[in-house]
């Protein structure tokens, strides 16, 4: 009976033997992996290639940061680079808005025929003398009174809040020059547009007139078209309304000097460029400053 049951047990016995040695050689093979030989090189030296693969991820690693180290420092270059830019670029404005507050501030000179002399003097004060022709109004709108100081503080918004109207240009017959030119008399509110609400603006007889020579402009995005039939303007169209009023194409801005009681108030002329450079410049250093503490903090530091 005995026999029988070591007999019957064997099977048994061996099968754990061979599961507790596949388990042991599983866990060996598993935490333990079997060294690879030396390798022994043509001038007898031996090479441990285990060691040698092991030191080619670790240089491939830092490689790897090393890379990424000196890109990441491009960031802080860059917008050093740009804030540089900005500071040259505020230069450049200031000094355009202190030309053209210089030409417009200048003595009057008398208006020049040629005209490749006027495609010059665009922002130059012109003195002229002659008369109005009311009964050829143009009207461009919509526009707001011009404050140079008001369109500094808000300069870089989308809109602006006051009161619209229209600038009133009127055919100008200069009896010094014999020709017919177009003048910007100035602003008037939207209920002041039609020439019965300004009767004591519309003044007869001879004026002397100083103003600001300006050029024709083109349509910006999202200006609408000029509409002559209805008397529309949206932007200075010299050739469009030349061919309207049968004036020449000369345009100039009436100073508010030259502003007459009851009628539209001159001095329209906008010369408030905008100057956001200033902001940019804070933007750009200061993002300069962050990333190149924090690349700082990264690479040599190392607390990040």
């Amino acid at each position: 009976m005995a026999s029988l049951k070591s007999v019957l047990s064997y099977p048994t016995r061996v099968w754990l033997n061979l599961r507790k040695q596949t388990n042991v050689i599983y866990i060996r093979r598993t935490l333990f992996p079997p060294r690879q030989p030396p390798f022994k090189r043509q001038d007898g030296r031996f090479i441990n290639l285990g060691r040698q693969s092991s030191s080619t991820a670790v240089g491939a690693e830092k490689g790897e940061d090393s890379f990424i180290k000196w890109f990441l420092l491009l960031i802080p270059a860059t917008t050093f680079g740009l804030g540089t830019w900005q500071v040259k670029r505020r230069q450049w404005k200031m000094q355009l808005i202190s030309d053209l507050e210089k030409l417009i501030s200048a003595e009057p000179i008398p208006l020049p025929l040629d005209p490749n002399e006027l495609k010059a003097l665009e922002y130059r004060r012109v003195r002229v003398r002659g008369q109005y022709d009311h009964s050829r109004e143009l009207y461009i709108l919509p526009r707001s009174p011009v404050d140079p100081e008001k369109e500094a503080r808000e300069a870089g918004r989308l809109s602006s809040s006051g009161e619209t109207g229209a600038n009133v240009i009127t055919p100008f017959h200069c009896t010094d020059l014999g020709i017919t030119i177009l003048v910007n008399r100035g602003y008037v509110p939207k209920q002041k547009i039609r020439p019965e609400t300004r009767a004591k603006g519309q003044v007869e007889g001879e004026q002397e007139v100083v103003g600001v020579v300006r050029l024709t402009e083109t349509r910006k995005p999202f200006i609408p078209n000029n509409d002559p039939e209805r008397n529309r303007w949206h932007f200075r169209d010299l050739e469009a309304m030349s061919q309207v009023t049968g004036a020449e194409p000369i345009f100039i801005d009436a100073d508010f000097g030259s502003t007459i009681p009851g009628g539209p108030i001159g001095g329209q002329t906008r010369v408030t460029l905008r100057n956001e450079h200033m902001q940019y410049i804070v933007t750009w250093y200061g993002l300069c400053a962050a990333t190149s503490y924090m690349w700082y903090a990264k690479f040599i530091k190392k607390i990040m």
